[in-house]
C-alpha cells in the first residue's frame, strides 16, 4: 500500500503557495512543514487530509524530475528486509533503516535509489 508520495520542485515558497490553493477544494491542506535543521537534509512541505499528510514537496534541482513514493510496512524488521532488498536488487543507499522523529516518534524508515535515482522508502509507522 502507498503511505505517501512527493515531488522534487525548482522553487520551494512558490510550489508551496501553489498547493496550498490548488489543492484545497479537495480537502487537502499544509500539514506538516519539516526545516531543513530538524530534518538535517532539506526543508519539505507535507500536504492531505488531516491527520496526516500524504503528499509531500521538497526542493530539488531545477530540470531534474525526482519523485518519491512510499510503501506502507507493517513493521520495522519488513523495513529492513527492504532495504537489504533493494540494494541486493541494484538499487542506492539514501538512508539506511532507522527511526525518524522529526516526522513523528515512531517513524522508521529506509530509503533507497531506484535505477533511475527515484527516492523509493518503505515506512513503518508502529512502535517498536
Amino acid at each position: 500500500m502507498i503511505d505517501h508520495t512527493g515531488v522534487a520542485v525548482s522553487d520551494f515558497k512558490k510550489s508551496k503557495a501553489f498547493y496550498e490553493k490548488a489543492l484545497a477544494p479537495i480537502g487537502y491542506s499544509l500539514l506538516m512543514e519539516v526545516s531543513a535543521t530538524a530534518a538535517g537534509e532539506m526543508e519539505a512541505a507535507g500536504f492531505g487530509v488531516a491527520p496526516k499528510p500524504d503528499f509531500w514537496i521538497a526542493p530539488g534541482p531545477l530540470g531534474e524530475a525526482r519523485s518519491h513514493v512510499a510503501f506502507r510496512a507493517s513493521s520495522r524488521a519488513l523495513v529492513d528486509a527492504f532495504h537489504r532488498a533493494a540494494l541486493a536488487a541494484g538499487g542506492r543507499d539514501n538512508g539506511a533503516p532507522g527511526l525518524r522523529p522529526h516526522y513523528h516518534a515512531n517513524y522508521y524508515g529506509a530509503f533507497v535509489l531506484d535505477p533511475d535515482g527515484h527516492n523509493i522508502e518503505a515506512v513503518c509507522h508502529e512502535p517498536a
